[in-house]
C-alpha cells in the first residue's frame, strides 16, 4: 500500500446511517490531520492486485458478524486469484493488501463503483455471489453480496486485509494482546491463508499471507486505494497492539500545543514506509464504533462527490482541502458502505516521518 507518509486499511463496525454524517464530519478533522502532517502512498504493483490505500478507514465498516460473514459464507469451492501475477516473492507485513465490500446488492455496488471509479467486475468461479473488481484488468477489490438481517443495526461495509508472513502466528498475537479471532486462519488456493480479527476496541480487519508474496511498493494511481486509517477509543493500547501484531514503528503526532505523550494521532509505519493512520475517537463517542476507513485515489474529489451523488451515494464529508493542498471527502455507496476518496500529488514525499 502506502509510503511512510501516508495513508491506508479498512474494515469495522460502524455508525448507524442516521448519525454517519455528523460522526465524518467530526473524525475527518483527526483523519485530515494524520495525513497531511504525514503522507503516505497507498502503492500497488504494476500486475498485482490494487490493495486498499490511503483510503481512510480501508475499507470496510460493516458489524462484527457482517464482516465474519465474507469467509464464512465463500463456497469452499471458490477460486480466489493470487495477489501477484506472477509471484512477487516480496513479503511487506503491515501493508494493506487487499479489500471486500460486503453488499446486499451485488449488481448495484457493480454499477456505482464501475462508474465512479473505472471498475469492471468479473465472477469468480465457486461462488455466485463474490464477485472481482478490476482496474485495467487487474484485482483491486471483492465483492461479496450478503444479505443483512433486518432489524438489527448492521449496514454493508469494506473489510480490510493486511499482509502478514503467518496467520496462525498472527492470531496468537492478537489474543495475547487483547484482541479477538472472529474467523480462523482458513486457506483458499492460490490466495493464501487468511484470518478475520478484532483489535482490543473492537475494529475488525482481516490479516492475510499471500501464497505468491505481496504487490510491491508503488504510488497507487487513480482508482486503487491510497490510504487506510483506524479510529479508536484508546490510542496507547492500540498502537501497542498495532505494533506487536505487525512489527510497525510508531510516529506520535501529538496537537499544536500539546505533548507528544498526549497524542491521538499517529502514524504506523513499516519497511520506510507509512502503511496506516490511527486516531482517537472523541470522548463523548461511546456510541459509535472503532473502525478502519480506506480511501481511493482520484483526480478530482469535487467531481467524485458530484458523481457518487448522481450515482445515488451519499456525500458524509463534503470535499475539503488539507494543509498541503490536497482534497478528501468520504461518501457511502447506495447500500450504505463507508470509504473515502482523495487526491494525491506525485511529488508528495513517501519518506518515512522523523
Amino acid at each position: 500500500m502506502p509510503g511512510v507518509t501516508g495513508w491506508k486499511s479498512l474494515c469495522a463496525s460502524v455508525p448507524t446511517p442516521s448519525n454517519a454524517s455528523a460522526y465524518y464530519m467530526r473524525h475527518v478533522t483527526e483523519l485530515v490531520t494524520t495525513c497531511v502532517r504525514a503522507k503516505a502512498t497507498m502503492t500497488h504493483s504494476k500486475r498485482s492486485t490494487r490493495s486498499l490505500v490511503h483510503q481512510m478507514l480501508c475499507a470496510a465498516l460493516v458489524y462484527t458478524a457482517a464482516t465474519t460473514a465474507v469467509h464464512a459464507a465463500l463456497d469452499a469451492a471458490v477460486v480466489l486469484p493470487p495477489l501477484t501475477q506472477p509471484a512477487s516473492g516480496e513479503h511487506h507485513v503491515g501493508k494493506v493488501v487487499w479489500a471486500d465490500l460486503v453488499t446486499p446488492d451485488l449488481d448495484a455496488a457493480k454499477r456505482f463503483y464501475g462508474a465512479l471509479f473505472g471498475w469492471t467486475f468479473r465472477d469468480v468461479p465457486g461462488d455466485r455471489n463474490y464477485a472481482l473488481a478490476l482496474l485495467d484488468g487487474e484485482p483491486v477489490a471483492g465483492l461479496f453480496q450478503r444479505a443483512l438481517p433486518t432489524g438489527q443495526s448492521k449496514q454493508p461495509a469494506w473489510l480490510t486485509f493486511i499482509a502478514v508472513r503467518d496467520v496462525d502466528a498472527a492470531q496468537q498475537v492478537a489474543l495475547q494482546q487483547g484482541g479477538k479471532v472472529l474467523y480462523k486462519s482458513h486457506y483458499y488456493p492460490k490466495r493464501g491463508r487468511q484470518a478475520v480479527l478484532a483489535d482490543p476496541d473492537g475494529a475488525v480487519f482481516a490479516v492475510l499471507a499471500a501464497e505468491g508474496g505481496d504487490p510491491p511498493d508503488y504510488l497507487a494511481t487513480p482508482g486503487q486505494w491510497i490510504w487506510s486509517a483506524v479510529l479508536v477509543r484508546d490510542p496507547k493500547r492500540e498502537t501497542t497492539f498495532y505494533k506487536s501484531l505487525f512489527g510497525y514503528d510508531v510516529y506520535d503526532l501529538a496537537d499544536a500545543g500539546g505533548s507528544v505523550g498526549d497524542a491521538q494521532h499517529y502514524i504506523l509505519s513499516g519497511d520506510n514506509y507509512a502503511r496506516a493512520g490511527l486516531n482517537a475517537l472523541y470522548h463523548d463517542s461511546m456510541r459509535r464504533y472503532p473502525h478502519w476507513l480506506n480511501f481511493v485515489r482520484v483526480t478530482d474529489v469535487a467531481d467524485a462527490a458530484k458523481k457518487a451523488l448522481q450515482l445515488g451515494g451519499r456525500v458524509l464529508v463534503e470535499p475539503r482541502i488539507d494543509r498541503q493542498g490536497g482534497r478528501l471527502a468520504v461518501f457511502t455507496d447506495p447500500s450504505g458502505a463507508p470509504f473515502g476518496v482523495m487526491e494525491w500529488s506525485d511529488a508528495d514525499t513517501k519518506q518515512e516521518p522523523k
